[in-house]
Protein backbone atom coordinates (compact mmCIF):
# COMPACT_ATOMS: atom_id res chain seq x y z
CA UNK A 1 0.00 0.00 0.00
CA UNK A 2 1.25 3.49 -0.79
CA UNK A 3 0.69 6.39 1.58
CA UNK A 4 -2.86 7.49 2.42
CA UNK A 5 -2.77 10.40 4.85
CA UNK A 6 -5.52 11.13 7.33
CA UNK A 7 -6.54 14.12 5.23
CA UNK A 8 -6.69 12.01 2.06
CA UNK A 9 -8.70 9.27 3.74
CA UNK A 10 -11.23 11.58 5.37
CA UNK A 11 -11.62 13.43 2.09
CA UNK A 12 -12.07 10.21 0.18
CA UNK A 13 -14.99 9.20 2.33
CA UNK A 14 -16.85 12.40 1.44
CA UNK A 15 -16.39 12.22 -2.32
CA UNK A 16 -19.18 11.69 -4.82
CA UNK A 17 -18.31 9.01 -7.35
CA UNK A 18 -18.96 8.89 -11.07
CA UNK A 19 -19.97 5.22 -10.94
CA UNK A 20 -21.14 3.16 -8.02
CA UNK A 21 -18.69 1.42 -5.72
CA UNK A 22 -18.99 -2.20 -4.63
CA UNK A 23 -19.91 -2.57 -1.00
CA UNK A 24 -17.12 -1.50 1.34
CA UNK A 25 -18.00 -2.89 4.75
CA UNK A 26 -15.87 -0.29 6.50
CA UNK A 27 -16.40 2.53 3.97
CA UNK A 28 -12.65 2.70 3.50
CA UNK A 29 -11.84 2.63 7.21
CA UNK A 30 -8.48 1.21 8.17
CA UNK A 31 -9.74 0.03 11.56
CA UNK A 32 -10.10 -3.69 12.13
CA UNK A 33 -13.58 -4.97 11.43
CA UNK A 34 -15.24 -7.10 14.08
CA UNK A 35 -15.37 -10.68 12.79
CA UNK A 36 -18.87 -11.98 12.18
CA UNK A 37 -18.00 -15.29 10.55
CA UNK A 38 -17.44 -18.79 11.90
CA UNK A 39 -14.04 -20.46 11.98
CA UNK A 40 -13.63 -23.73 10.10
CA UNK A 41 -10.96 -26.42 9.93
CA UNK A 42 -10.47 -28.18 6.59
CA UNK A 43 -10.85 -31.97 6.83
CA UNK A 44 -8.32 -32.38 4.03
CA UNK A 45 -5.97 -29.94 2.30
CA UNK A 46 -7.78 -27.32 0.24
CA UNK A 47 -6.46 -26.89 -3.29
CA UNK A 48 -7.53 -23.40 -4.40
CA UNK A 49 -7.42 -22.42 -8.04
CA UNK A 50 -6.99 -18.75 -7.10
CA UNK A 51 -5.59 -17.17 -3.95
CA UNK A 52 -6.12 -13.43 -3.55
CA UNK A 53 -3.47 -11.64 -1.49
CA UNK A 54 -4.78 -8.45 0.12
CA UNK A 55 -2.52 -6.15 2.11
CA UNK A 56 -4.89 -4.28 4.42
CA UNK A 57 -8.53 -4.09 5.39
CA UNK A 58 -10.20 -2.03 2.62
CA UNK A 59 -8.41 -4.06 -0.08
CA UNK A 60 -9.73 -7.24 1.53
CA UNK A 61 -13.31 -6.11 2.01
CA UNK A 62 -14.00 -5.42 -1.66
CA UNK A 63 -14.02 -9.21 -2.14
CA UNK A 64 -16.61 -9.74 0.60
CA UNK A 65 -20.37 -9.66 0.01
CA UNK A 66 -20.01 -9.78 -3.78
CA UNK A 67 -22.45 -11.59 -6.10
CA UNK A 68 -19.93 -13.90 -7.77
CA UNK A 69 -18.88 -15.94 -4.72
CA UNK A 70 -18.84 -15.99 -0.92
CA UNK A 71 -15.21 -15.93 0.14
CA UNK A 72 -16.21 -15.96 3.81
CA UNK A 73 -17.82 -19.40 3.56
CA UNK A 74 -14.73 -20.96 5.15
CA UNK A 75 -12.50 -19.08 7.58
CA UNK A 76 -9.38 -20.94 8.60
CA UNK A 77 -7.11 -19.91 11.45
CA UNK A 78 -3.47 -20.38 10.39
CA UNK A 79 -0.52 -20.16 12.79
CA UNK A 80 1.87 -17.37 11.82
CA UNK A 81 -0.57 -15.09 10.04
CA UNK A 82 -0.91 -11.47 11.13
CA UNK A 83 -2.47 -11.09 14.59
CA UNK A 84 -4.80 -8.55 12.98
CA UNK A 85 -5.76 -10.91 10.14
CA UNK A 86 -5.28 -14.43 11.55
CA UNK A 87 -7.57 -16.30 9.17
CA UNK A 88 -7.52 -17.26 5.52
CA UNK A 89 -10.91 -17.07 3.82
CA UNK A 90 -12.22 -19.49 1.18
CA UNK A 91 -15.34 -20.27 -0.79
CA UNK A 92 -17.31 -23.35 0.22
CA UNK A 93 -15.74 -25.43 -2.55
CA UNK A 94 -12.25 -24.15 -1.72
CA UNK A 95 -11.61 -22.95 -5.27
CA UNK A 96 -11.06 -19.28 -4.33
CA UNK A 97 -9.25 -18.17 -1.18
CA UNK A 98 -7.93 -14.95 0.31
CA UNK A 99 -5.30 -13.97 2.85
CA UNK A 100 -4.61 -10.51 4.31
CA UNK A 101 -0.95 -9.90 5.10
CA UNK A 102 -0.90 -6.58 6.93
CA UNK A 103 1.10 -3.68 5.54
CA UNK A 104 4.83 -3.51 4.94
CA UNK A 105 7.53 -5.92 3.84
CA UNK A 106 7.91 -7.83 7.11
CA UNK A 107 4.18 -8.46 7.48
CA UNK A 108 3.92 -9.60 3.88
CA UNK A 109 6.89 -11.97 4.01
CA UNK A 110 5.96 -13.63 7.29
CA UNK A 111 2.29 -14.05 6.39
CA UNK A 112 2.98 -15.57 2.99
CA UNK A 113 5.66 -17.89 4.35
CA UNK A 114 3.29 -19.09 7.09
CA UNK A 115 0.56 -19.62 4.52
CA UNK A 116 2.74 -21.72 2.22
CA UNK A 117 3.91 -23.91 5.12
CA UNK A 118 0.38 -24.60 6.38
CA UNK A 119 -0.56 -28.25 5.85
CA UNK A 120 -4.22 -27.41 5.29
CA UNK A 121 -3.48 -25.99 1.83
CA UNK A 122 -2.08 -27.54 -1.34
CA UNK A 123 -0.91 -24.51 -3.35
CA UNK A 124 1.08 -26.36 -6.01
CA UNK A 125 -1.34 -25.40 -8.81
CA UNK A 126 -2.75 -22.19 -7.33
CA UNK A 127 -2.72 -18.86 -9.17
CA UNK A 128 -1.79 -15.98 -6.88
CA UNK A 129 -3.34 -12.54 -7.41
CA UNK A 130 -1.64 -10.03 -5.11
CA UNK A 131 -3.94 -7.04 -5.40
CA UNK A 132 -3.48 -3.72 -3.59
CA UNK A 133 -3.43 0.04 -4.02
CA UNK A 134 -0.34 2.09 -4.81
CA UNK A 135 1.12 5.42 -5.76
CA UNK A 136 1.44 5.99 -9.50
CA UNK A 137 3.92 7.73 -11.78
CA UNK A 138 1.97 10.44 -13.67
CA UNK A 139 4.15 9.87 -16.73
CA UNK A 140 2.70 6.37 -17.08
CA UNK A 141 -0.86 6.28 -15.72
CA UNK A 142 -3.40 8.10 -13.60
CA UNK A 143 -5.57 7.80 -10.51
CA UNK A 144 -7.78 4.71 -10.52
CA UNK A 145 -5.66 2.91 -13.10
CA UNK A 146 -5.04 -0.82 -12.83
CA UNK A 147 -1.49 -2.09 -13.34
CA UNK A 148 0.06 -5.54 -13.65
CA UNK A 149 3.81 -5.92 -13.17
CA UNK A 150 6.49 -7.87 -14.98
CA UNK A 151 9.17 -6.62 -12.58
CA UNK A 152 9.09 -5.79 -8.88
CA UNK A 153 12.10 -3.72 -7.79
CA UNK A 154 13.19 -3.14 -4.19
CA UNK A 155 14.20 0.48 -4.71
CA UNK A 156 15.19 1.22 -1.10
CA UNK A 157 17.81 -1.56 -1.07
CA UNK A 158 20.66 0.96 -1.43
CA UNK A 159 22.94 3.17 0.62
CA UNK A 160 20.94 6.15 1.86
CA UNK A 161 22.20 9.64 2.69
CA UNK A 162 20.38 12.84 3.46
CA UNK A 163 21.12 14.68 0.22
CA UNK A 164 22.05 17.77 2.24
CA UNK A 165 25.01 15.84 3.70
CA UNK A 166 26.75 14.65 0.53
CA UNK A 167 27.38 17.73 -1.57
CA UNK A 168 26.10 19.43 -4.68
CA UNK A 169 27.45 16.80 -7.09
CA UNK A 170 24.74 14.29 -6.16
CA UNK A 171 21.22 14.25 -7.59
CA UNK A 172 19.91 11.94 -4.86
CA UNK A 173 20.92 10.46 -1.53
CA UNK A 174 20.48 6.88 -2.81
CA UNK A 175 23.56 5.03 -4.09
CA UNK A 176 23.58 1.34 -5.11
CA UNK A 177 25.49 -0.96 -2.76
CA UNK A 178 29.20 -1.22 -3.45
CA UNK A 179 29.28 1.79 -5.79
CA UNK A 180 30.12 5.46 -5.41
CA UNK A 181 27.47 7.24 -7.50
CA UNK A 182 23.69 7.18 -7.86
CA UNK A 183 21.92 4.93 -10.35
CA UNK A 184 22.20 4.40 -13.23
CA UNK A 185 25.99 4.82 -13.07
CA UNK A 186 26.88 1.26 -12.00
CA UNK A 187 25.05 -1.95 -11.12
CA UNK A 188 25.26 -2.71 -7.38
CA UNK A 189 28.31 -4.76 -6.53
CA UNK A 190 26.62 -6.35 -3.53
CA UNK A 191 23.21 -7.96 -4.00
CA UNK A 192 20.91 -9.73 -1.57
CA UNK A 193 18.76 -11.50 -4.14
CA UNK A 194 15.52 -9.68 -3.37
CA UNK A 195 16.22 -6.54 -5.43
CA UNK A 196 14.39 -7.70 -8.58
CA UNK A 197 11.82 -10.35 -9.39
CA UNK A 198 10.52 -11.05 -12.88
CA UNK A 199 7.10 -12.60 -13.42
CA UNK A 200 5.41 -14.52 -16.23
CA UNK A 201 4.72 -11.97 -18.98
CA UNK A 202 2.28 -14.25 -20.83
CA UNK A 203 0.15 -14.49 -17.69
CA UNK A 204 0.58 -10.77 -17.00
CA UNK A 205 -0.58 -9.89 -20.50
CA UNK A 206 -3.61 -12.15 -20.20
CA UNK A 207 -4.53 -10.43 -16.93
CA UNK A 208 -4.23 -7.02 -18.62
CA UNK A 209 -6.46 -8.22 -21.46
CA UNK A 210 -9.10 -9.59 -19.11
CA UNK A 211 -9.15 -6.58 -16.79
CA UNK A 212 -9.41 -4.25 -19.79
CA UNK A 213 -12.99 -5.50 -20.19
CA UNK A 214 -13.97 -3.83 -16.92
CA UNK A 215 -15.60 -0.41 -16.59
CA UNK A 216 -13.29 1.20 -14.05
CA UNK A 217 -14.52 3.31 -11.16
CA UNK A 218 -13.66 7.01 -10.89
CA UNK A 219 -14.55 10.02 -8.74
CA UNK A 220 -15.36 13.66 -9.44
CA UNK A 221 -12.53 14.81 -7.20
CA UNK A 222 -10.03 12.55 -9.00
CA UNK A 223 -11.12 13.98 -12.35
CA UNK A 224 -10.53 17.52 -11.09
CA UNK A 225 -7.24 16.63 -9.39
CA UNK A 226 -5.83 15.06 -12.58
CA UNK A 227 -6.21 18.39 -14.34
CA UNK A 228 -3.55 19.92 -12.05
CA UNK A 229 -0.88 17.70 -13.64
CA UNK A 230 0.91 18.44 -16.91
CA UNK A 231 1.61 14.87 -18.01
CA UNK A 232 -0.75 13.50 -20.66
CA UNK A 233 -1.09 10.12 -18.96
CA UNK A 234 -1.99 11.77 -15.66
CA UNK A 235 -4.82 13.78 -17.21
CA UNK A 236 -6.46 10.83 -18.96
CA UNK A 237 -9.16 8.57 -17.46
CA UNK A 238 -8.01 5.41 -15.63
CA UNK A 239 -6.66 2.57 -17.76
CA UNK A 240 -5.46 -1.02 -17.41
CA UNK A 241 -1.76 -1.28 -18.24
CA UNK A 242 1.26 -3.51 -17.86
CA UNK A 243 4.03 -1.67 -15.96
CA UNK A 244 6.27 -2.28 -12.99
CA UNK A 245 6.18 -1.79 -9.24
CA UNK A 246 8.75 -0.25 -6.89
CA UNK A 247 8.83 -1.68 -3.36
CA UNK A 248 9.83 0.40 -0.34
CA UNK A 249 8.71 0.43 3.27
CA UNK A 250 9.45 4.17 3.22
CA UNK A 251 6.72 6.47 1.96
CA UNK A 252 8.25 8.92 -0.48
CA UNK A 253 7.18 11.90 -2.52
CA UNK A 254 8.77 14.47 -4.78
CA UNK A 255 10.80 14.62 -7.99
CA UNK A 256 14.18 13.79 -6.42
CA UNK A 257 13.13 10.51 -4.82
CA UNK A 258 10.83 9.43 -7.63
CA UNK A 259 13.55 10.06 -10.20
CA UNK A 260 15.92 7.98 -8.07
CA UNK A 261 13.37 5.15 -8.01
CA UNK A 262 12.97 5.39 -11.78
CA UNK A 263 16.73 5.27 -12.35
CA UNK A 264 17.17 2.30 -10.01
CA UNK A 265 14.36 0.47 -11.81
CA UNK A 266 16.05 1.00 -15.17
CA UNK A 267 19.43 -0.02 -13.76
CA UNK A 268 18.23 -3.21 -12.08
CA UNK A 269 16.24 -4.39 -15.12
CA UNK A 270 18.87 -3.47 -17.71
CA UNK A 271 16.62 -0.76 -19.11
CA UNK A 272 13.54 -2.93 -19.66
CA UNK A 273 11.53 -2.07 -16.54
CA UNK A 274 8.86 0.63 -16.55
CA UNK A 275 8.75 2.46 -13.21
CA UNK A 276 5.05 2.88 -12.65
CA UNK A 277 3.70 2.20 -9.15
CA UNK A 278 5.02 2.52 -5.60
CA UNK A 279 4.07 0.08 -2.87
CA UNK A 280 5.35 -1.59 0.29
CA UNK A 281 4.93 -5.35 0.05
CA UNK A 282 5.54 -6.91 -3.34
CA UNK A 283 9.21 -7.90 -3.21
CA UNK A 284 8.63 -9.41 0.23
CA UNK A 285 5.65 -11.39 -1.03
CA UNK A 286 7.64 -12.56 -4.03
CA UNK A 287 10.63 -13.66 -1.96
CA UNK A 288 8.39 -15.71 0.34
CA UNK A 289 6.81 -17.33 -2.71
CA UNK A 290 10.29 -17.88 -4.15
CA UNK A 291 11.27 -19.90 -1.08
CA UNK A 292 8.03 -21.86 -1.38
CA UNK A 293 8.70 -22.51 -5.07
CA UNK A 294 12.15 -23.85 -4.16
CA UNK A 295 10.39 -26.28 -1.84
CA UNK A 296 7.98 -27.29 -4.66
CA UNK A 297 5.02 -25.86 -2.76
CA UNK A 298 3.98 -23.24 -5.36
CA UNK A 299 4.43 -22.63 -9.08
CA UNK A 300 6.24 -19.31 -9.60
CA UNK A 301 4.84 -19.02 -13.13
CA UNK A 302 1.36 -18.52 -11.63
CA UNK A 303 1.88 -15.22 -9.81
CA UNK A 304 0.28 -11.87 -10.71
CA UNK A 305 1.00 -8.53 -9.05
CA UNK A 306 -1.85 -6.05 -9.50
CA UNK A 307 -1.67 -2.48 -8.20
CA UNK A 308 -4.38 0.15 -8.54
CA UNK A 309 -3.47 3.83 -8.37
CA UNK A 310 -4.74 5.68 -5.30
CA UNK A 311 -2.48 8.75 -5.55
CA UNK A 312 0.36 10.25 -7.56
CA UNK A 313 3.86 9.70 -6.19
CA UNK A 314 4.96 13.27 -6.91
CA UNK A 315 3.33 16.71 -6.58
CA UNK A 316 1.76 18.73 -9.35
CA UNK A 317 3.30 22.08 -10.38
CA UNK A 318 3.09 24.64 -7.59
CA UNK A 319 2.73 22.02 -4.85
CA UNK A 320 5.54 20.99 -2.50
CA UNK A 321 6.46 17.36 -1.89
CA UNK A 322 5.50 17.83 1.77
CA UNK A 323 2.11 19.33 0.95
CA UNK A 324 1.47 16.58 -1.58
CA UNK A 325 2.26 13.66 0.71
CA UNK A 326 0.68 14.89 3.92
CA UNK A 327 -2.27 17.06 2.93
CA UNK A 328 -3.38 16.60 -0.68
CA UNK A 329 -6.77 14.99 -1.39
CA UNK A 330 -6.59 13.38 -4.80
CA UNK A 331 -9.93 11.56 -4.82
CA UNK A 332 -8.20 8.38 -5.90
CA UNK A 333 -8.51 6.22 -2.80
CA UNK A 334 -12.04 4.84 -3.12
CA UNK A 335 -11.83 4.30 -6.90
CA UNK A 336 -8.52 2.49 -6.51
CA UNK A 337 -9.94 0.17 -3.86
CA UNK A 338 -13.08 -0.45 -5.89
CA UNK A 339 -11.07 -1.20 -9.03
CA UNK A 340 -9.23 -4.03 -7.28
CA UNK A 341 -12.50 -5.94 -7.39
CA UNK A 342 -13.87 -4.47 -10.61
CA UNK A 343 -10.76 -5.41 -12.61
CA UNK A 344 -9.67 -8.39 -10.54
CA UNK A 345 -12.96 -10.28 -10.77
CA UNK A 346 -12.41 -10.60 -14.52
CA UNK A 347 -9.21 -12.53 -13.85
CA UNK A 348 -10.55 -14.65 -11.01
CA UNK A 349 -13.66 -15.63 -12.97
CA UNK A 350 -11.64 -16.48 -16.08
CA UNK A 351 -9.39 -18.81 -14.09
CA UNK A 352 -12.24 -20.73 -12.48
CA UNK A 353 -14.35 -20.83 -15.66
CA UNK A 354 -11.55 -21.92 -18.00
CA UNK A 355 -9.57 -24.05 -15.59
CA UNK A 356 -9.68 -27.28 -17.58
CA UNK A 357 -9.00 -25.73 -20.98
CA UNK A 358 -6.42 -23.03 -20.15
CA UNK A 359 -5.21 -22.80 -16.58
CA UNK A 360 -4.81 -26.32 -15.18
CA UNK A 361 -1.81 -27.02 -17.37
CA UNK A 362 -0.38 -23.55 -16.73
CA UNK A 363 0.36 -20.60 -19.01
CA UNK A 364 3.83 -21.15 -20.43
CA UNK A 365 6.14 -18.16 -19.89
CA UNK A 366 7.95 -16.67 -22.86
CA UNK A 367 10.44 -14.83 -20.66
CA UNK A 368 12.77 -15.57 -17.78
CA UNK A 369 10.87 -15.89 -14.48
CA UNK A 370 12.58 -15.58 -11.11
CA UNK A 371 15.25 -13.66 -9.20
CA UNK A 372 18.73 -12.34 -9.95
CA UNK A 373 20.35 -15.59 -8.75
CA UNK A 374 18.47 -17.84 -11.16
CA UNK A 375 17.22 -19.73 -8.12
CA UNK A 376 14.50 -21.61 -10.00
CA UNK A 377 16.61 -22.25 -13.08
CA UNK A 378 17.22 -20.36 -16.29
CA UNK A 379 19.39 -17.32 -16.92
CA UNK A 380 18.20 -13.92 -15.68
CA UNK A 381 17.75 -11.30 -18.40
CA UNK A 382 18.72 -8.56 -15.96
CA UNK A 383 21.82 -7.89 -13.89
CA UNK A 384 25.49 -8.62 -14.58
CA UNK A 385 24.83 -12.36 -14.56
CA UNK A 386 26.02 -14.95 -13.85
CA UNK A 387 26.01 -13.78 -10.24
CA UNK A 388 28.09 -15.64 -7.65
CA UNK A 389 28.70 -18.39 -10.17
CA UNK A 390 24.97 -18.99 -10.67
CA UNK A 391 24.28 -19.19 -14.41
Amino acid sequence: MHFISAVQLIGALLLPTVSSLPLLASSGSVTLRARNYNLTTPSCPLKPKVLIISLFQPEAEVWWNIPEFDILAQNISIPGLSPRFPEAHCTADGEICQVVTGEGEINAATTIQSLTLYAGFDLTETYFLSAGIAGVNPNIATLGSVTYARFAIQVAQQYEFDIRDIGDNFTTGYIPYGTTAPAPAMYPQNVYGTEVFELNVALRDRAVMLSSKAKLNDSDTAIAYRATYEQKAAREPPVVIGCDVATSDNYFSGPILTEAANNFTLLMTNGTGVYCTTAQEDNATLEALMRAAQAKKVDYNRIMIMRTASNFERPHPGESAYQHLIFSVSGGFLPSVANIYIAGIEVVTDITTNWDTIYAKGIEPTNYVGDIFGTLGGTPDFGPYPFFGVA
